[in-house]
């Protein structure tokens, strides 16, 4: 069995908190080090207890949940940050992604979901809610013509640049697509680091939601979380 993957949840209601730990509790993999209702809080408990994934909510009584991420992942660039929110702003979710986040997961989805998330965040790759797919898609072809018509400069990939971007949509992590295309994980790490360059970004949700206003993508993007367990309330 793997090691077990600590999280943090950072969320301004308690009742929340407290149903989201009591969910992890049962879960032979996830093990709950702490939760915090403020970004101050939130913030002194990831450096005492160093979690593996933050769970962190967008709103926030001190300091808005983007800021935080952002700060969290300068501080500690292991850490994978999963956005849990019930906005819908395709702007909040791209601010987000350029901060360092891993995933966004919907207040109002099921508890397998952000049990997904949190799992997918610690092997690397990511997952969206199709909620928020929706919403990025809508943004990215708004921005997209809109750019078309102003002739933008878009970034060249090559052929491999472009699968790969195309796989990391989808939320495969290198090893996967070292697989998929039968090339070597040192290979494929070379080209996921020269199309996140000529991106210009950081991370691979950060890639994907730049792909998309640019209309690089052609193809699905990312596998949505299934989930049967109930659903959060909204807020």
């Amino acid at each position: 069995m793997g090691r077990t993957t600590t999280v943090a949840l950072i969320d301004d209601h308690q009742t929340l908190l407290d149903l989201l730990t009591f969910a992890m509790a049962s879960e032979a993999d996830i093990e709950v080090v702490g939760t915090a209702t403020t970004a101050a809080e939130g913030q002194r408990l990831v450096e005492r207890t160093s979690p593996d994934v933050v769970l962190l909510d967008f709103a926030l009584p001190d300091v808005d949940g983007v800021t935080l991420a952002a700060t969290l992942v300068d501080r500690h660039p292991s850490l994978r940050v999963v956005m849990l929110t019930a906005s819908e702003d395709a702007e909040l979710i791209s601010r987000a992604a350029t901060a360092g986040a891993s995933g966004f997961v919907a207040k109002s989805g099921a508890l397998d979901q952000v049990l997904d998330a949190v799992r997918t965040a610690r092997s690397g790759s990511m997952i969206v809610d199709p909620i928020f797919l929706a919403r990025l898609g809508s943004s990215g072809r708004t921005r997209a013509q809109a750019e078309e018509q102003a002739g933008p400069r878009r970034p060249v990939l090559t052929p491999r640049e472009q699968e790969v971007l195309e796989l990391l949509g989808r939320g495969k992590d290198p090893r996967t697509i070292a697989r998929e295309l039968s090339i070597s994980l040192h290979t494929c790490r070379g080209y996921v680091k020269s199309t996140l360059a000529k991106l210009d970004c950081h991370s691979q949700l950060e890639a994907v939601v730049t792909a998309g206003r640019l209309g690089l993508l052609r193809g699905p993007v990312m596998q949505p979380a299934l989930g049967g367990r109930p659903s959060m309330a909204r807020r």
